[in-house]
């Protein structure tokens, strides 16, 4: 099961991209880190992206003990991973992220 499908419960749209361009329809600026999937306003948006980049990214599998969520434009890591060099590539890939200013870690063990 991936990321998208874990956290979210939805699996990948067909024109989901990390970073989208806004949807057409809009008539006023959304906010980087509330952009969905498709361009559209989300809440999450942010997570909902970073989750389809660790998706998409084929060196991170789907390790069911972290979790993305987000507060404003930080990224927020929760949970455990197996190394150090796991959570560095995953803050990496997050950091990528448009709209993310921020990864915080703090709430992630190693072990």
């Amino acid at each position: 099961m991936g990321w998208l499908k874990r956290l979210f419960g939805q699996e990948k749209p067909k024109q989901a991209q990390v970073n989208p361009s806004p949807a057409q329809s809009t008539t006023e600026s959304i906010p980087p880190e509330r952009m969905g999937l498709n361009g559209e306003y989300d809440q999450s948006g942010l997570a909902k992206r970073v989750a389809l980049a660790f998706d998409e990214d084929s060196s991170l599998t789907d390790i069911d003990t972290l979790y993305v969520a987000q507060t404003g434009s930080t990224v927020v890591l929760k949970g455990k991973v197996s190394s150090q060099q796991i959570l560095s590539q995953m803050v990496s890939v997050a950091q990528k992220v448009n709209g993310a200013t921020a990864v915080d870690t703090n709430q992630v063990t190693i072990g």
